[in-house]
């Protein structure tokens, strides 16, 4: 590949995750900030340092029970099934589905307790070819480990494999760099790993 095509690739994959966190929390913080009941920091129109405080910290309180409340309805039946309609909707975008399906394994991955992957492994999947898979910290009747082996670049999917522990060993870094280097296809890998 092109020198200028992998510097592109390279920069799309840290700079539109980015770009799309830094557009949400602005649009919801502009949407929250604008309702009556957060401005109701002009009381304060004395102290303009104070009115601002409280908006904000009356905006920040808002988005995070908001938050807090789709939190608690995403775990009921309805919940799922809501989510499980948005995944259809989004995943028939063509371009939006990478960004979606990424940027929700990434925040699942980090911030979920339930269900996250635990260290990545290398499973050799033909004689000299490895690949990388996650621990999901379950075991067979007879002893094999879950292991979850993602696809590239679309994280979300993958193959659910049943393993010895003696047939993969740990692959020595970290779950973020692991899933950066499958969700880039391979660009995303560290300097030190390059040749």
């Amino acid at each position: 590949m092109v020198a200028w095509k992998k510097n592109m690739t390279s920069g799309l994959v840290v700079i539109v995750p980015l770009a799309l966190t830094i557009y949400v929390v602005r649009w919801a913080y502009g949407l929250v900030s604008q309702l009556k009941l957060v401005q109701i920091g002009g009381l304060f129109q004395e102290n303009r340092i104070i009115a601002d405080l409280f908006q904000v910290s009356l905006t920040i309180l808002l988005i995070a029970g908001v938050i807090f409340v789709v939190g608690y309805l995403m775990r009921t039946t309805i919940g799922e099934l809501f989510e499980s309609r948005i995944d259809d909707i989004i995943n028939f975008v063509p371009g939006l589905r990478i960004v979606y399906n990424a940027t929700k394994m990434a925040v699942e991955t980090t911030v979920s307790e339930e269900g996250t992957l635990q260290s990545p492994v290398k499973v050799t999947v033909w004689p000299g070819m490895k690949m990388t898979a996650f621990k999901t910290g379950n075991r067979t009747e007879d002893g094999k480990d879950i292991l979850f082996m993602p696809t590239s670049p679309n994280i979300t999917t993958g193959f659910v494999i049943e393993v010895d522990p003696k047939d993969y060993e740990d692959a020595n870094e970290s779950v973020e760099d692991s899933l950066a280097r499958v969700l880039s296809a391979g660009f995303g890998v560290k300097k030190s790993e390059k040749k």
